[in-house]
């Protein structure tokens, strides 16, 4: 049996969707053909304005060379031998060439070769170079094919500049691209070939013209000379090389579609450039981009009025549920002991609803008391653990220490007793204030005054060592943390009678931690018993471990709630040779250990 909400769903597919987006398939087809059609009018306006430029252009370039006949002078020096002409001055020719090349802008060299004489003279950057003897020059094949021709001029595809005159003004570092015009200048009478003018020019203005023809970058254009040659392209990369075969074949049409529906405009250039070609593709994604952005801009409407539909099939479907719903997500935040206050639940409805929420709400009051209740137990009994580490000064250790320096004062008036009774001001000083954090300094301190009044409680020759680099003595620990394994160490060693064992405290910093160690080479432990003392000191139940060790494991548990798990103690037999007790810290960074310790004090 379908739902309510599955109806409404196949009934708003029906009525509203599928009309919706059949229009809309047939407004971009209609769409789609305007545009086409509006494509291609305005393509062949742009193929006409841009092949009136270019001949245009054209025309003036090739024709520019004709100025020169209006020089007299240099027209007798083409038609006389240079060296015995009376027209030979140097000064004529470089006059005539330099203010021939500065006609236009974009003329980057000139070469005038004197055909009876066969020098030539070039002209860079408003620089004329020596004569130059170049015999072998209308042996060229361009320049070849323009002297056996009817035609006055002949255009070479675009090329790197050339130093034509191999003078030293054209620097190496110019590599720019030109396109080369060769004129013929002859004897309008006798049509006697006087020389020939060269002139490289650079594309710029002819591409801008071209440019025209591209609207967007995936739009291309092609310049073709009569050869074949690309004079022009939207890729640079194609310049000066033949048209690839795949484009000749279409282009020889003034109009047609390619097998991907791009379009292919062609036209025959007039006038100079006879048999030249101008083409312009535009590929389909581009001539069709708004259609599409116009159809994408439907779509999105029609899944606004989708959505809109499916809003209404909301609000009438799940009318009755949406109550049910939001109290099955409030119980989902609640899963997994997450017990936060910020659940609100609304006890003010008179309904079902209202009654579950009102006892959900009072069970989550119950359990969140009596988490906060457990929770102020656990750290009372923590604190009431450290404040009994830090209440143990050992009455015995007192009493011995107190006794012998009484011993001293009475066997004799020397100045120890001041040297031991400032050792114990020290430690009762520093044990006063065992609930801050202190610098390791600090903490070296204490345990130096601490060994001082043993080793004369034991009256024998104490071994010990304590190597802590200076860069560590400034780092902040919690107070208290080295004294009571010093204690365990006379506790084991000494007290049981070996008092050759030596205790050894150093400190180093590895893998962003700060290790302090504690270890002599006295009594051992075997692996059972390693193994017992371990599981005592890291257990979790407070029940678990007898006072004997209750040094270590407060320690630990003190390292690791101000620092986190990765922090505590870890402990080694040596391979029997020994006890160690090594604290892990990790690293503060100076704001953090600045930070703690004016917590702790």
């Amino acid at each position: 049996m379908k739902s309510i909400q599955s109806r409404l769903l196949i009934m708003l597919i029906i009525f509203i969707i599928l009309p919706y987006f059949l229009s809309v398939l047939l407004i971009y087809g209609y769409t789609k053909k305007n545009v086409e059609r509006y494509e291609l009018a305005s393509s062949h306006d742009q193929m006409q304005e841009v092949s009136d430029h270019l001949e245009q252009y054209f025309h003036d370039m090739i024709h520019l060379p004709y100025i020169l006949y209006r020089n007299a002078d240099l027209f007798r020096i083409s038609e006389n031998d240079f060296e015995n002409s009376t027209y030979s001055n140097p000064l004529v020719i470089e006059k005539a060439l330099k203010t021939f090349y500065l006609m236009r802008r974009e003329i980057r060299q000139v070469r005038y070769y004197i055909a009876n004489e066969e020098n030539s003279f070039s002209v860079y950057n408003a620089m004329i170079s020596t004569r130059k003897h170049q015999p072998d020059l209308l042996k060229l094949a361009s320049i070849q094919d323009l002297v056996n021709s009817d035609q006055n001029f002949v255009i070479e595809p675009p090329h790197q500049i050339q130093n034509y005159t191999d003078a030293a003004i054209i620097p190496q570092s110019d590599k720019t691209m030109v396109l080369t015009i060769h004129h013929k200048i002859i004897d309008v009478l006798s049509n006697e070939l006087l020389g020939i003018i060269t002139i490289d020019i650079d594309m710029d203005e002819y591409t801008r013209i071209s440019d025209r023809l591209i609207q967007g970058g995936e739009e291309s254009a092609f310049l073709i000379d009569s050869n074949g040659l690309i004079i022009y392209a939207s890729d640079q990369d194609l310049i000066g090389k033949p048209i690839p075969a795949d484009l000749q074949s279409q282009i020889n049409q003034e109009e047609i579609y390619s097998d991907d529906g791009d379009i292919i405009l062609s036209r025959t250039l007039p006038g100079p450039l006879e048999q030249w070609k101008l083409v312009k593709i535009t590929p389909s994604e581009f001539l069709f981009n708004e259609v599409r952005q116009t159809a994408h801009t439907n779509i999105i409407v029609g899944v606004g009025v989708v959505f809109l539909g499916l809003l209404m099939v909301v609000i009438i479907s799940y009318k009755i549920t949406r109550p049910i719903k939001l109290l099955s997500r409030k119980v989902r935040k609640i899963e997994g002991e997450n017990m936060d206050m910020d659940v609100l639940f609304d006890d003010q409805r008179e309904d079902e609803i209202g009654h579950l929420e009102k006892h959900i709400k009072g069970m989550m009051d119950r359990i969140n008391l009596h988490i906060e209740r457990e929770y102020k137990l656990e750290i009372e009994n923590r604190k009431n653990q450290f404040k009994a580490l830090k209440s143990q000064v050992n009455p015995h250790f007192l009493y011995n220490s107190l006794q012998s320096i009484g011993a001293v004062a009475l066997r004799s008036n020397s100045p120890d007793v001041y040297k031991y009774v400032t050792s114990l001001s020290k430690m009762m000083r520093y044990s006063i204030r065992a609930d801050q954090w202190v610098s390791v300094q600090s903490e070296v301190d204490y345990i130096k005054a601490y060994l001082e009044l043993q080793m004369e409680r034991f009256r024998t020759g104490l071994s010990y060592s304590i190597d802590i680099h200076e860069t560590i003595l400034d780092r902040i620990v919690p107070s208290m943390i080295l004294q009571p394994l010093v204690e365990n160490f006379f506790k084991h060693c000494y007290e049981a009678g070996v008092y050759e064992a030596h205790l050894r405290i150093y400190g180093e910093i590895r893998e962003e931690h700060l290790y302090l160690v504690v270890e002599n080479n006295g009594p051992s432990l075997t692996d059972v018993e390693l193994k017992t003392l371990r599981e005592k000191i890291y257990t979790s139940d407070d029940e678990a471990y007898s006072h004997e060790h209750i040094g270590l494991k407060n320690i630990h548990d003190r390292l690791v709630l101000n620092y986190g798990p990765g922090a505590g103690i870890e402990l080694d037999t040596k391979d029997g040779q020994g006890f160690s007790v090594r604290l892990m810290i990790p690293l503060l960074s100076k704001e953090d250990e600045i930070h703690e310790s004016s917590v702790g004090g």
